[in-house]
């Protein structure tokens, strides 16, 4: 009986990518830029409590609620037939209980915030929620993935300063065209999987235009970048900290030059410097 209840337990983390925590870090990178940004450097503490616990928790029920959605279509990818409701280690009844406990436990902590960032909070639900079926619809998942992502921002905006403004759009944009880019990195791993099996994607939709425009989603993100600094007036340690992110972005396409699937990973993984990059800078700046 523990055997069983510990491997279920294995299972559930398996399911919400407590093994994998890059996804949690390309999540949390933007909140903390929108959070330290809006705060001028100090932000409320329990705001920061919230959105950090609430960047894990979000990020756990949406692993959760993309691996239901999937569950027909992993067993047939390489790089996903091993996941806990491909093999069946947990059932879909299970997942969707796991997906509303943690969403749950998200709504929670929202409501000690103020309203704008609980209406917020709704349409950020909406877009976690509906996320994982969009490659049925569209071959733009990955844009609608930076939205999901980019949703904490004018939520961090609106729980530290009571208003959402016009550099919390912009920071939304840099998070599209970040995730955009990123996602599509990690979208050239699988391309001849879900070519099989139907499943759309920006890989598949850019083709062998893909380094070239995920070149040009990079740089117009280190473009939207520089406007924030010069809109907020930031100096030089938050633009050498843009050029430095530029520069591993760079480095990224170095790594797919040849759509090899272990450099397309390593050049996502990549990423994680990217936003910790650009965090210093902002933390540097203030400071």
């Amino acid at each position: 009986m523990e055997r069983v209840k510990r491997q279920r337990l294995r299972g559930y983390m398996l399911l919400m990518r407590m093994d994998r925590p890059i996804g949690t870090m390309l999540l949390l990178w933007p909140t903390l830029w929108a959070l330290w940004i809006a705060g001028e450097g100090r932000p409320d503490w329990w705001v920061a409590v919230v959105f950090v616990v609430g960047v894990f928790l979000m990020r756990s029920a949406g692993c959760v609620i993309n691996d239901y959605a999937d569950r027909e279509f992993d067993p047939f990818v390489e790089r996903t037939r091993n996941r806990p409701l491909a093999v069946g280690m947990v059932s879909p009844k299970e997942a969707l209980l796991l997906f509303v406990v943690l969403s749950a436990m998200a709504f929670a902590l929202v409501l000690t915030l103020n309203t704008l960032t609980i209406m917020l909070s709704f349409v950020g639900a909406a877009l976690a929620a509906s996320y994982p079926f969009m490659k049925r619809l569209t071959y733009l998942p990955q844009v609608y993935l930076g939205l999901a992502f980019g949703w904490s921002v004018p939520m961090a905006f609106a729980a530290q300063t009571d208003a959402v403004p016009i550099v919390a759009w912009l920071m939304l944009i840099v998070t599209v065209l970040w995730a955009t880019a990123y996602d599509t990195i990690y979208a050239m791993v699988d391309r001849s999987d879900d070519l099989k099996i139907g499943v759309k994607s920006t890989a598949i939709l850019f083709g062998e235009a893909d380094r070239a425009i995920i070149g040009i989603i990079q740089v117009m993100m280190v473009a939207v970048l520089v406007i924030i600094g010069q809109q907020m007036k930031l100096g030089g340690i938050y633009f050498l900290a843009v050029v430095a992110a530029g520069g591993f972005m760079a480095y990224q396409q170095y790594l797919i030059k040849d759509r090899d699937g272990m450099q397309c990973m390593r050049a996502f993984r990549n990423n994680n410097w990217v936003g910790a990059l650009i965090f210093l800078g902002l933390f540097g700046q203030y400071l």
